[in-house]
């Protein structure tokens, strides 16, 4: 019973250090926000390392995500007796909605969080921050802020190729597989289509990418222990950033989508 209490205890802890930290960069990032100007050629450099790079895995992704959702829709519809005119209609909602915001930031949480928690846990662990401190340069503006704000901007962008990749999937497995003539696809998608939950989806997209972008830093500049500390610093962002993109999505779809 001590054992359990004290695990628990130390995970609270753990928790509260963590939500913390991460609200002191937040803080901190924001603050940055007024020097940006300074570090212009460096967020073009983060838009495409960490965005436009990441696009031929979103691309690929997206192929199937569409393509399962039109194949899954069509099973569900046969099995309730819903006609298969309205398959546009259910593979649009749920890839603009849903799918496409969602998938492309747990892929990106991936790549680019594991991504930016090694690149800054290296340059903690061998002291490259604090020589970049002891020269003057604030760690935040110049390595962290950068790479916030292209999570910010580039998981949106990114959201835009895989909603159109995606309904190009559903297109395909449904004029295929489910013989539904591409006019009918079209035209259920079209009629169901809103711009509102098109925007919607971003702002769920670029609320990921903040989260995605802030939590990759911390444990960046929180890693510490050589390369085994820099190895938990990474599956830590990953893990973090996963269940924050999860919660925000179950959040916004309470206050955005309402039944």
């Amino acid at each position: 019973m001590q054992f359990g209490l004290e695990t628990i205890g130390r995970r609270g802890v753990n928790f509260v250090r963590i939500t913390g930290g991460l609200f002191v960069l937040l803080g901190r990032f924001i603050v940055s926000l007024k020097q940006a100007h300074k570090s212009v050629g460096l967020i073009l450099e983060q838009f495409y390392v960490l965005g436009v790079k990441s696009l031929p895995l979103i691309v690929i992704i997206s192929i199937f995500v569409g393509a399962v959702s039109a194949w899954q829709a069509a099973y569900q519809f046969k099995f309730i007796g819903a006609p298969l005119r309205l398959l546009g209609h259910a593979v649009g909602k749920a890839v603009v909605i849903e799918l496409a915001p969602v998938l492309s930031a747990i892929v990106f949480a991936g790549r680019v969080g594991a991504g930016v928690a090694a690149e800054l846990g290296t340059m903690k662990v061998t002291e490259q921050i604090d020589a970049l401190e002891s020269m003057g340069i604030n760690p935040i503006r110049y390595l962290a802020m950068p790479r916030i704000i292209a999570c910010v901007f580039m998981v949106p962008f990114l959201v835009v190729f895989a909603n159109f990749i995606a309904i190009m999937g559903g297109l395909i497995v449904s004029v295929i597989g489910v013989d539904v003539s591409s006019e009918t696809f079209l035209n259920g998608f079209k009629d169901s289509f809103q711009l509102e939950d098109f925007v919607n989806g971003l702002i769920k997209a670029a609320v990921f990418g903040l989260s995605i972008g802030l939590v990759g830093c911390y444990e960046g500049f929180a890693a510490s222990g050589g390369a085994q500390g820099v190895g938990k610093a990474t599956t830590t962002s990953v893990v973090i950033s996963s269940v924050l993109i999860l919660i925000f999505n179950f959040l916004f779809a309470v206050i955005l989508f309402r039944v």
